[in-house]
C-alpha cells in the first residue's frame, strides 16, 4: 500500500482527471468557493454570462470585507448587486461589516478533508484546519461553482517540519517571516506547503491561519495542516465538532522537500519595505522612529492577536504621535474582546478601533503619513499598497506592534522588561451567525433579478487567437512585478472592479503612468515584457483583463506566478517564458509569431521574431491542451461557449 501524506491524501480524494506527477495538469472536484467584494463582482458577472441556474458546489459564501469605505453609490450598490447575486445563484451572504473572508469562513464553513478555491489569494489561509484551500481568479472559481473541476499543475509537496516551543515575545508570525526570510516571495513557486511536527502542537488553529495564509507569499499553491485535536477544539468552539476529522499524513509518507524550523531558536523578525521577502531580526532596526501600529487583517486575525496587544499596552499610553489602529477582523471576534474587558483597555491606551474588514490591509483607509513607518500585521507591503505613494510599510507580530507603538520607536518586544502575557482563547466564545444569510433554497420560482448600479457594466468581449499575432511591446518592467503594481487595490480604484473601461486607466499607473494612454492610442495589439516572478501576489483577476481591455495579447517573461499566469490564460493572452528576456526585447520593438496556435500545438518552443532588431528568440511555454483551447477561442469564457 502506498504510504501518503496529508496533501496527496487531499488531491486523491477530489482528483477527476490527470495524475499526481508534478508538472502535470490535474483537475480537481471543488467542495466549497470563496469570493469578497473586490473580486466577487466579476464571478457574479460571470455566472450570469453562463446562465447559471443554482451552485453546484456544497458551500459557497459570498462576504463583503474589502470594499466599506462608502464615499459614494459605488460600493454600497455592488453590496447590494452582490447580494441579489447571492439571492439568484444560492450561495451564502456575509454582509459589510461582519468580518474578513477568510478567518470567517474558517469560523462558520471550513471543513478538514475539503477543497476551498477562492477569489483571493489568501484563500490557503483554511489549509490551518485541515483543507487544501487554493486562491484563484474568479472566472475560474465562477466555473467551480457551476460544478466544473479546477485545472492547476501538480504541485511538488514540501514538508516543513515545526520542532520545540516558540520563546516569550516570538509568535506564529515570526514562523512565517522565517520561511520569508530563507526563501524569498517566489520560493514556494510549485509547491505546496505540509506542516508536521511536535511544535504544531503549541499553536492554535488561528496561529496556523497565520503560517498558512502567508504562504501565498512565498508563492506556494498552497498550505496544509494536518487535522488534529487543536483542529477538533477549534471546531468544537465554534458549535460545529461534527465537522472534525482527523488527517495525518502516513509515518512513511514521502516527500519532494523537507525542512526543519526550530521554533525555541526563533526571534521577532520583520519585513523591511517593499517586500514581504526581505526579511530581518526586529534588533537589527530597532531604534527607528514609528508613525503608525496596526494590528489584525487575515495575517492576524485571532483572538489571542489582538487580546495580547491589550494585555502589553494595558495601563500605559501610546507614545505621543503614534497611531495604533485596531482592524477587528470579525464582529464575533470583537464581541468577545469587548466581553472580557480587551477592547476597554485598548481604547484607554489611546488605540483606535475600526470596523470590522479588511480596511487598511487592501489600501482602504488608516494610509500612514509619507515616508513614516507603519509597523502592519498584514500579510503584504508592496509599495503604495496602504494608499499612500512613499509608504514605509513594515511586516511584523502583534508583539512587536505593540511594544514598538508604546516606545514610539521599533523595539524588539523583548526589551519590553515586563512578563510575557499568556493569552488563553475562549472555551465558550460568543458565537454571532446574525450577519450571514443562508443561500435560499433552490426553488423553480422565477430567480430574483440582479440589482445593478449604474457603476457595473457587462463584460468585454475577447477575440479569438489570430493566425498572426503581430504586436508591438510597450512596456518592459522588472522582476516580482506585482498584481497591486500591474492593477492597484486601495479606495480609488477598486470601487471600479465591475467596470472594466474604467478600472483599465489604472492599469500600471505607479509604474508608468503613459502606459494606458499609449495603449488607448496605438492601432493593434501589444505586448508586454517582465522578469522573474511576473504577477506574484494578489489574485484579482483585473490585473489581466484591464490590460486585455487595452489590447494586450502577449506577455513575454523569465518567470510566472501561478495564478497570475492561469488568469492570462483564461483571458486570452498569451503568456511565454524566455531566459534574460530583457536582452533580447525591449520597449517599442515588434514581434511577430507566425501560426501561434500551430506552433503551440506542436510543442514547448514557439519561435518569436523581433523584427526591429531581425532577430528571432525561442519562447516557451507549458500550457495544457486544454489551455491552449481555451488560449485558441480568445479566453475561457468563448471557450464556455463553444462547448
Amino acid at each position: 500500500m502506498t504510504a501518503f501524506n496529508i496533501t496527496q491524501q487531499l488531491i486523491k480524494k477530489h482528483l477527476v482527471s490527470g495524475s499526481l506527477d508534478p508538472g502535470s495538469e490535474i483537475g480537481l472536484r471543488i467542495d466549497q468557493t470563496l469570493t469578497q467584494d473586490a473580486t466577487g463582482t466579476l464571478v457574479m458577472l460571470e455566472l450570469e454570462a453562463m446562465d447559471l441556474d443554482h451552485a453546484k458546489t456544497d458551500c459557497s459564501v459570498q462576504y463583503v470585507d474589502h470594499n466599506l469605505l462608502q464615499e459614494d453609490h459605488k460600493n454600497p450598490d455592488d453590496h447590494l448587486f452582490l447580494e441579489s447575486a447571492a439571492k439568484r445563484f444560492g450561495l451564502w451572504f456575509s454582509r459589510p461589516g461582519n468580518g474578513v473572508s477568510h478567518p470567517l469562513h474558517q469560523e462558520r464553513f471550513g471543513k478538514p478533508g475539503a477543497t476551498l478555491l477562492g477569489s483571493d489569494s489568501h484563500t490557503c489561509a483554511a489549509g490551518a484546519i485541515g483543507m487544501l484551500a487554493m486562491g484563484a481568479g474568479g472566472l475560474e472559481v465562477a466555473m467551480a461553482i457551476a460544478g466544473e473541476p479546477f485545472y492547476v499543475k501538480m504541485p511538488r509537496i514540501w514538508n516543513v517540519r515545526l520542532e520545540g516551543e516558540l520563546p516569550d515575545w516570538v509568535s506564529a508570525k515570526d514562523v512565517i517571516l522565517e520561511m520569508l526570510r530563507r526563501h524569498d516571495v517566489k520560493g514556494g513557486v510549485g509547491w505546496i506547503l505540509e506542516y508536521s511536527g511536535d511544535g504544531l502542537g503549541g499553536l492554535s488553529a488561528m496561529d496556523r491561519h497565520v503560517i498558512a495564509n502567508m504562504g501565498a507569499e512565498l508563492g506556494a499553491t498552497a498550505s496544509v495542516f494536518p487535522s488534529d485535536q487543536v483542529t477538533r477544539e477549534f471546531l468544537r468552539s465554534q458549535g460545529r465538532e461534527q465537522d472534525w476529522q482527523e488527517l495525518r499524513a502516513s509515518s512513511d509518507a514521502i516527500y519532494d522537500r523537507k525542512e526543519t524550523i526550530d521554533l525555541s531558536q526563533l526571534e521577532p523578525l520583520i519585513a523591511l519595505p517593499t517586500s514581504p521577502g526581505n526579511v530581518v531580526p526586529v534588533r537589527e532596526v530597532a531604534g527607528e522612529p514609528v508613525y503608525q501600529a496596526y494590528v489584525g487583517s487575515s495575517a492576524n486575525p485571532g483572538y489571542r492577536d489582538f487580546a495580547i496587544v491589550a494585555e502589553i499596552v494595558k495601563g500605559q499610553r501610546v507614545a505621543e504621535g503614534v497611531s495604533l489602529d485596531i482592524n477587528p477582523t470579525s464582529r464575533q471576534i470583537l464581541q468577545n474582546l469587548a466581553r472580557d474587558g480587551h477592547v476597554l483597555t485598548l481604547l484607554q491606551s489611546g488605540a483606535r478601533l475600526h470596523q470590522a474588514g479588511c480596511n487598511g490591509c487592501i489600501g482602504m483607509g488608516q494610509a500612514p503619513a509619507t515616508g513614516r513607518i507603519s509597523l502592519r500585521t498584514v500579510p503584504r507591503n508592496f509599495a503604495g499598497r496602504s494608499g499612500t505613494r512613499e509608504d514605509a510599510v513594515h511586516l511584523c507580530s502583534p508583539e512587536t506592534a505593540a511594544v514598538s507603538a508604546l516606545a514610539g520607536r521599533i523595539t524588539d518586544p523583548r526589551d519590553a522588561q515586563r512578563p510575557y502575557p499568556k493569552i488563553e482563547e475562549p472555551s465558550a466564545p460568543i458565537i454571532d451567525t446574525g450577519q450571514i444569510a443562508p443561500p435560499p433554497s433552490i426553488s423553480r420560482q422565477a430567480k430574483p433579478d440582479l440589482a445593478k448600479g449604474p457603476n457595473i457594466k457587462s463584460l468585454p468581449n475577447s477575440q479569438p487567437l489570430p493566425d498572426r499575432l503581430a504586436v508591438k511591446v510597450l512596456l518592459a518592467v522588472g522582476d516580482n512585478i506585482s498584481t497591486d503594481e500591474i492593477m492597484p487595490a486601495g479606495a480609488r480604484v477598486l470601487p471600479f472592479r465591475s467596470n472594466i473601461p474604467r478600472i483599465a486607466e489604472f492599469v500600471y499607473i505607479e509604474v508608468d503612468p503613459t502606459y494606458v494612454g499609449r495603449a488607448k492610442d496605438h492601432d493593434g495589439a501589444h505586448a508586454i515584457i517582465g522578469g522573474i516572478n511576473y504577477g506574484q501576489g494578489s489574485s484579482r483577476e483585473h490585473a489581466a483583463i484591464a490590460p486585455q481591455f487595452l489590447g494586450l495579447r502577449l506577455v513575454i517573461a523569465e518567470s510566472f506566478a501561478r495564478i497570475h499566469w492561469q488568469n492570462l490564460v483564461n483571458f486570452g493572452i498569451l503568456p511565454l517564458t524566455v531566459e534574460n528576456t530583457r536582452e533580447h526585447i525591449a520597449a517599442d520593438d515588434d514581434l511577430v509569431i507566425e501560426s501561434p496556435a500551430e506552433q503551440l500545438r506542436s510543442g514547448q518552443h514557439i519561435t518569436i521574431e523581433n523584427t526591429t532588431r531581425s532577430t528571432s528568440l525561442i519562447g516557451d511555454h507549458s500550457l495544457s491542451p486544454r489551455q491552449l483551447e481555451v488560449l485558441r477561442a480568445g479566453g475561457l469564457i468563448p471557450w464556455m461557449r463553444s462547448h
